[in-house]
Order: structure tokens, then C-alpha cells, then sequence
């Protein structure tokens, strides 16, 4: 087989670019999925059936249905509604976090009952509010917990943006498919994505395993 380096040279640049972007898509689906993850797990777990009937609706939804129709939804549907055309990025952005929302929910949610209720309990016994005992009692101790799965969905996450090229969002995906398309080579460009995308999932592996055991010394 005969790599040519010289096509991924040629593209370098566009690559640079598209990884970047990709990075940008998972850090915002990250960030933004986490906060609705939070409140959707906190709507969930309501002891008032019909106030959490709408979010378990969410989590079923998003959950049950693939992520790459989420995107072409919300890419011809839901943008086309706000502003006059697309936005392939902002598409991508929407979907990634309300995808990503649904399963940190069910983290968070699973992150919280795992801890004692007596802790709350005691908590209450202070004189704390409810939402006081969850901000400063519950939520730091199941927060520890949840940063295994946490890790493993953010990580899915970076991998799933490489779905936002079907809407042709140019991030790295985008343009590892106009390498092929130019020169109708696919170890080249794909082989290339592979390792940036493996570069990009140890990276944040390490980086979340290094919180884990800093909060687990605490």
C-alpha cells in the first residue's frame, strides 16, 4: 500500500481546521449538555408524576431515537423556523446538547440516588433548604461518581460531532470526505481522521482521570 503523505500535507491546514471546529462542537455540546442534563435529571426525579412526565418524555426521545436524525431535524426544521435558511453549525451545536442532555440526565439522576438518603435527611436536620442540601451536600458527593460515566459520554460526544459533516458542518469529518472525494483515496484521509480523533479521546481520558483521582484524594 502506498500512504501518500502528500495529500495530507496538501490539506493540513483544512484538517487544523476541521479539528479545531470539532473540538468547538464537543466543548459546547459538553458545557451545554451538562447544565440541561442537570435540570432535566432534577425534573425527572420529582416525586410529582405529570410535573416529570415532560422530562422523562425528553430522555425517551433522545435516547430512542439516533443521533443523525436529531441532526437533520433539528438542521432543515427547527433552525429553518428561527432564521431564514440553515446553519449547519448551529445545527450541530442544538443537537450534540440535547443529545448529550438526555444521557447526563439518567447520570446525573443515577449520580444523586446512589447517595444515602440520610444524608439529606441530615442535611434538612441543619435547618438546609432542599435545594441547599443538594447544592452543597448531595451533588459534591455523587459528582465524584459521576465522573466515570461522564467521562465515557463526553467522549462518545467527540466522536458523534463527526456526524455534523452530514449537514456540512466543516469540521473534520467535512473535510477528511473532500480528500476523498478529490482524490478517491480512503486509507489517506481516513486513517488520519482515526488518529485525531484517538488523539482527542486519550487527551481528555487523561485529563479526566486526573480529576478523578485528585477528587478521590480529597
Amino acid at each position: 500500500m502506498n500512504f501518500r503523505f502528500d495529500i495530507i500535507i496538501e490539506y493540513a491546514p483544512f484538517l487544523l481546521k476541521g479539528t479545531l471546529l470539532t473540538i468547538g462542537l464537543s466543548f459546547a455540546g459538553i458545557v451545554i449538555g451538562t447544565v440541561l442534563g442537570l435540570f432535566i435529571g432534577l425534573g425527572n426525579m420529582m416525586k410529582n408524576r405529570l410535573l416529570a412526565l415532560p422530562f422523562k418524555w425528553y430522555i425517551t426521545f433522545f435516547r430512542g431515537t439516533p443521533l443523525l436524525v436529531q441532526i437533520l431535524l433539528i438542521h432543515f426544521g427547527v433552525v429553518t423556523f428561527f432564521i431564514d435558511g440553515t446553519n449547519a453549525i448551529a445545527a450541530a451545536i442544538i443537537a450534540l446538547s440535547l443529545n448529550a442532555a438526555a444521557y447526563i440526565a439518567e447520570i446525573f439522576r443515577a449520580g444523586i440516588q446512589s447517595i444515602n438518603k440520610g444524608q439529606m435527611e441530615a442535611a434538612r436536620s441543619l435547618g438546609m433548604t432542599h435545594v441547599q442540601a443538594m447544592r452543597y451536600v448531595i451533588l459534591p458527593q455523587a459528582f465524584k461518581r459521576m465522573i466515570p460515566p461522564l467521562g465515557n459520554e463526553f467522549i462518545v460526544l467527540i466522536k458523534d460531532s463527526s456526524l455534523a459533516s452530514i449537514v456540512v458542518a466543516p469540521e473534520l469529518m467535512y473535510w477528511v470526505r473532500n480528500i476523498q472525494g478529490q482524490y478517491f483515496r480512503v486509507w489517506e484521509p481516513y486513517v488520519t481522521a482515526a488518529v485525531i480523533y484517538l488523539i482527542l479521546t486519550l487527551t481528555l481520558s487523561y485529563v479526566l482521570n486526573r480529576l478523578e483521582k485528585r477528587l478521590t484524594t480529597e
